[in-house]
């Protein structure tokens, strides 16, 4: 088997140690490995695929090095600057930040719901936001059976999406401790406040979840709204999904579709109080769906739950995934 130079940027990070897990998981096939990060973590040891290795500091002339393949997960300040030095220099980047996501000219993929966008990459290929990648993959099969004319997002995001500053405010509030990083007490609290409020009273985290489901879905024509909440869970994003169809459908053939769709786990049997929970679904890769029914307010209305790791299939899986699919289908640029 082909092996490639891989580099993870914010190698140190939360999501970059994650990304280290799911390429050693899944037995991607890693030649030379470049952990990259910033100034402060230059020299610190990363134990990959069983050997040591020392973190290299982010710099221009980084990319000059024989690299295939980098994954960014280190911000979007980072993610602009040198997201397109590494392209230029023909290193194909999975960038988790929002940088690039709603640029025409990039790619905004998740493998189960839009893998054909990544034939016309740039070099350059987007992560979507965390929460967007969980929902769309429960809604693409709907959308292609029924056709979606209106969603309606209601989020509880782990503090793990905030990074560490997040995860220490809820550790040290249940135990007592003053908050640091959230406006408000996160410990036995919700927070209606995810990222910054703009003019139209939404969140930028809200209007991310808007925008890129369109752009996902290939879909401007879709009504969404959306409001994300903060909640004192370490690991795992859950949405409430209420969402409008086109055309009529049946229940028994809507969990069907769901339990048939790639990287969906059906959980619905709540008469055995089975469904999604953000417990169950830490450290795993897939998108966990369940309380399904019926909206009677609205015609062919329905309600989903749906619950994933926000860590993994929301960032660091589906950077894998993407890069993956790279080489499956034969799109690195050298």
């Amino acid at each position: 088997m082909k092996k490639y130079n891989v580099a993870v940027v914010g190698a140190t990070g939360m999501v970059g140690r994650k990304v280290l897990e799911v390429l050693e998981e899944r037995n991607f096939p890693v030649d030379k490995f470049y952990p990259l990060a910033s100034a402060r973590s230059k020299g610190e040891q990363l134990t990959f695929m069983g050997q040591t290795h020392t973190v290299q500091e982010l710099t221009e002339k980084s990319f000059e090095q024989d690299i295939d393949i980098a994954i960014f997960s280190a911000g979007g300040g980072t993610s602009e600057k040198f997201s397109p030095i590494a392209a230029k220099n023909n290193v194909v980047v999975v960038d988790n930040s929002s940088a690039f996501r709603m640029n025409p000219d990039v790619p905004l993929v998740v493998p189960e719901v839009n893998p054909e966008d990544l034939n016309w990459h740039k070099n350059i290929i987007a992560n979507p936001n965390c929460s967007t990648i969980q929902a769309v993959v429960a809604l693409k099969p709907l959308h292609e059976k029924y056709g979606i004319k209106r969603i309606v997002y209601s989020t509880y995001q782990a503090v793990s999406g905030s990074g560490i500053k997040g995860y220490e405010d809820l550790e040290n509030g249940v135990k007592g401790g003053e908050n640091k990083f959230y406006p408000h007490q996160i410990a036995f609290n919700c927070l209606p406040h995810i990222d910054v409020f703009l003019d139209n009273g939404y969140t930028k985290e809200e209007v991310k979840m808007i925008e890129e489901t369109k752009k996902i879905l290939g879909d401007d024509s879709l009504k969404i709204t959306a409001t994300a909440v903060r909640v004192p869970v370490f690991y795992g994003h859950s949405e409430s999904v209420n969402l409008e169809f086109n055309n009529s459908y049946e229940l028994d053939d809507v969990r069907n579709i769901l339990a048939n769709s790639p990287g969906i786990i059906l959980e619905d049997d709540v008469s055995n109080n089975i469904y999604p929970l953000a417990r169950n679904a830490e450290g795993k890769n897939e998108v966990f769906v369940g309380r399904i029914r019926r909206d009677d307010s609205v015609e062919n209305g329905l309600n989903l739950w749906v619950v994933a790791d926000n860590i993994r299939k929301g960032a660091a899986a589906n950077a894998v995934q993407i890069a993956e699919l790279l080489i499956k289908n034969n799109l690195l640029r050298r």
